[in-house]
């Protein structure tokens, strides 16, 4: 019998409040379906289940804040019998906020756990149809029993023109910046950083992006953090060390290539989603990838596997017209590649002083899984790699 638990959504992460069930006792899940709504610093986050089986218990109600690892839910593997015996009660808002709280068997309940303090009462195709709209129910009428939201009254609310939904809603802003400073502090505090800095040409780069873009409508064009999360993520290939995670038994490679990219949240609040498998991406794919983080960033719509999966982080102020930034690792991360703003300025080439588009491009990484001279190589490659953008 499997667990679902709690899951750690990045080292600013201590609990997570249960939004809701996606899921109940007797469906079939396959890895990487959506099973919860969890509500963390960063907003409410999907989380998908890692393994296949049958919901068999349910141990958390909605509303109950729970520290990470936690089990939520238990999970029938194929061929596993149902568990006969009763199921403890479920863990209450109330009862995880007891110093000593007690647990008595119980049967599973029969009637949908009651819903969380100040969220509106919906049914739950409700609530689904309401994320994938991007439509908040509070304040929403509802037509259902005891005035529960239903669908219908979601496709009224989505047919009628509605103000566009402040970006920051239902996030906690201090809260965030607190989280992040702890694990800030603690990234300073244990990983012996060290930083290399190097300038990067990116005439080339611009020149193919405005031949590439200038048939296409503004919708389908390609930005430049494209080229430069590809070209980060090819030079990790021939770079592993520098793709992964620091743990207790040392240095753990990355069982793939997830580029996190760091997205600031109006207002204040910063995440850093990753991109899956960044290298095998096209250009163009990437780029859709992109932009439905930055949308579904700012309005606190991730799933658990974005936050969690990130191999490495890539940062940039230049829109903030910064030429340089020094990251600090997100932990337990081992490294973290800034760009900084494009700016004009003379360079020699070929024994003549041109203007060229330059980049000042930086890394801090973990000196207990590389140096200065493995630091030295991957910037070159990085570099290497946004001199050929027809290959990236």
């Amino acid at each position: 019998m499997g667990t679902f638990s709690m899951p750690s959504l990045g080292a600013d992460m201590e609990a997570g409040t249960l939004v809701e069930w996606l899921k109940h006792p007797g469906d079939r899940v396959e890895r990487g379906d959506i099973v919860a709504v969890v509500e963390t610093q960063k907003g409410a986050i999907e989380v998908e289940v890692f393994e296949a089986g049958v919901i068999d218990r349910l141990l958390v109600e909605p509303g109950t804040t729970v520290p990470v690892g936690t089990p939520m839910a238990l999970v029938r593997g194929p061929g596993e019998e149902a568990i006969e015996a009763p199921a403890p009660e479920l863990v209450s808002a109330e009862a995880a906020a007891a110093p000593a709280p007690s647990v008595h068997p119980a049967p599973p309940p029969s009637a949908p756990a009651a819903e969380a303090p100040g969220r509106p009462r919906a049914s739950p195709a409700a609530r689904r149809f309401a994320r994938e709209r991007g439509l908040d129910l509070v304040g929403m009428t509802g037509t259902g029993p005891g005035g529960a939201v239903v669908s219908a009254d979601i496709e009224r609310s989505a047919a009628s023109p509605a103000p566009a939904p402040h970006p920051t809603r239902g996030l906690d802003l201090a809260e965030m910046r607190r989280a992040i400073a702890a694990a800030m502090a603690r990234s300073k505090r244990e990983i012996p950083h060290y930083y290399l800095s190097t300038t990067i040409d990116l005439t080339r780069a611009h020149a193919y992006l405005e031949r590439i873009n200038a048939e296409r409508q503004p919708a389908d064009r390609l930005l430049l953090p494209v080229l430069q999360l590809k070209a980060v993520a090819l030079a990790l290939r021939r770079m592993p060390e520098f793709n992964g995670f620091h743990t207790a038994d040392g240095f753990q490679p990355g069982t793939g290539i997830h580029v996190g990219t760091a997205i600031a949240i109006r207002g204040g609040g910063l995440a850093t989603p990753a991109i899956h498998d960044t290298d095998r991406l096209s250009l163009d794919a990437l780029m859709a990838h992109l932009r439905d983080l930055v949308a579904r960033t700012r309005v606190g719509r991730l799933r658990s596997s974005e936050l969690s999966d990130a191999t490495i982080t890539v940062t940039s102020l230049g829109d903030r017209g910064v030429e340089s930034v020094f990251g600090v690792i997100y932990p337990p991360q081992v490294a973290i590649v800034g760009f900084g703003k494009p700016v004009e300025r003379p360079w020699v080439a070929e024994g003549r002083v041109v203007i060229r588009l330059l980049t000042t491009t930086t890394l801090a990484a973990d000196h207990r899984v590389s140096d200065g001279h493995k630091g030295g190589l991957f910037l070159a490659e990085i570099d290497r790699h946004l001199q050929e953008p027809e290959k990236l």
